[in-house]
């Protein structure tokens, strides 16, 4: 699916963002409805560890507003989405761009507003992974996101 106008605008403005912009990650598509988005982050200058590999605080840094991000586009005002923790295994080292692909699902969105018509609160844990061109996982990252109803004041 293509960007719309407003994704495509969301976009530039979260590369512009200096505290995106400051992890080297660069998001290079978000959908139309922001349940997708893909973002790279390229070894640079910018990215590159003492021993020449991928930062790690880069790694995280570029996946870790993603899924929130996506979660508050989608379910809209009406909910709190907060990250409540995250973990990362480095597989093996980043020497070449990485990529990272995020996917909400039309029955998770689902499943989120059903629970939460019986629940003060959920947690959801996520799971995206940093690829290489060939494919290769680099970094698995973990993140739970904690979401909840506004209420009623």
């Amino acid at each position: 699916m293509a960007e719309s106008i407003k994704t495509a605008l969301f976009r530039i403005g979260f590369n512009l963002f200096p505290a995106y912009r400051g992890t080297g990650g660069r998001v290079t598509y978000i959908s139309h409805d922001f349940m997708e988005i893909h973002i790279k982050l390229p070894l640079n200058y910018r990215t590159r560890n003492y021993v020449g590999t991928l930062f790690g605080g880069s790694l995280y840094g570029a996946v870790d507003p993603a899924y929130m991000f996506m979660l508050l586009k989608v379910l809209g005002p009406e909910y709190i989405v907060w990250d409540k923790a995250a973990n990362i295994q480095f597989i093996k080292p980043g020497r070449t761009t990485l990529y990272a692909i995020f996917k909400l699902s039309k029955q998770e969105v689902q499943f989120i507003k059903e629970e939460l018509k019986v629940k003060p609160k959920l947690d959801r844990i996520y799971q995206v992974e940093l690829l290489d061109e060939k494919g290769e996982i680099h970094a698995a990252i973990e993140k739970t996101i904690h979401i909840r109803k506004k209420t009623q004041e």
